[in-house]
């Protein structure tokens, strides 16, 4: 399930993920299926959290969103260096706290 996100909305995603810290990285392996499963599952569970890409990852930041976006329904709200804050609603009806709120908004 995908939501299309304006400006006001993702101001109020950035706001809610600033003291937030990274819970996924991206290192040697890449990025896998496997990967990105995790990832789903925790979209579920949350719906908005950051990953970091670690130094030794054979991918860049623009690499990484264009897989996200391609594979998955999960949006890149933020990049932030060699962070980027997700955004995905939640297939679970009792974990859609955020997005709830950026539907109100």
């Amino acid at each position: 399930m995908t939501m299309i996100l304006r400006g006001k909305q993702k101001r109020y995603l950035r706001a809610q993920a600033h003291s937030m810290r990274p819970i996924f990285s991206v290192g040697k392996q890449g990025l896998t299926q496997t990967w990105l499963d995790q990832l789903q599952t925790a979209i579920d569970k949350r719906e908005l959290f950051k990953v970091n890409i670690l130094p030794n990852a054979g991918v860049d930041v623009a690499t990484l969103q264009a897989f996200i976006e391609e594979h998955s329904d999960i949006q890149v709200v933020q990049t932030i260096g060699h962070t980027l804050v997700l955004f995905g609603v939640s297939h679970d009806k009792n974990h859609r706290h955020y997005s709830q709120a950026v539907a109100a908004i």
